[in-house]
């Protein structure tokens, strides 16, 4: 339990502290950005079965749906809660391995891992995209034609 709990709390405070370098004033939305973050990390961690493309877009698609609920609830655009929410997500081991192989010269493995980093971060971006359409979708149909 502890080697789930301790890293979401760590993906808490780190989307805290990309909340203030954003300058989000308002600790309400600090807290549910911060949140959105913890979140998506905990759904990343809990399906460690998974391959890592299907749990970073798993993820992705809990902090993009918390982001629009956080979004309607305070009136928000969601991007404030979605842009600190995938922080935790993002791929920066993977791109840091891709290019230390890059520069070892093992060009296999810098293929490899490439393509991993690529993969994941392209299941980030159809996450999103997904959600915020269906969102859309959803809103559209709910105003009265005008």
């Amino acid at each position: 339990m502890k080697e789930i709990i301790l890293p979401c709390l760590y993906a808490f405070a780190g989307c805290a502290a990309f909340s203030f370098v954003f300058q989000l004033r308002q600790w309400r939305h600090i807290l549910c950005a911060s949140l959105c973050g913890a979140v998506g990390w905990l759904v990343y961690l809990l399906l460690a079965e998974s391959s890592s493309v299907l749990r970073g877009l798993l993820a992705t698609i809990v902090v993009a749906l918390l982001s629009e609920l956080f979004a309607r609830i305070f009136k928000t655009p969601a991007t404030v809660f979605l842009l600190i929410g995938i922080i935790p997500l993002v791929p920066g081991g993977g791109i840091y391995y891709t290019l230390e192989a890059l520069i070892g010269g093992n060009i296999s493995l810098f293929v490899q891992k490439g393509l991993e980093t690529v993969a994941f971060a392209g299941s980030i971006a159809v996450g999103c995209s997904l959600v915020a359409s269906v969102a859309r979708i959803i809103i559209k149909q709910k105003k009265p034609a005008s």
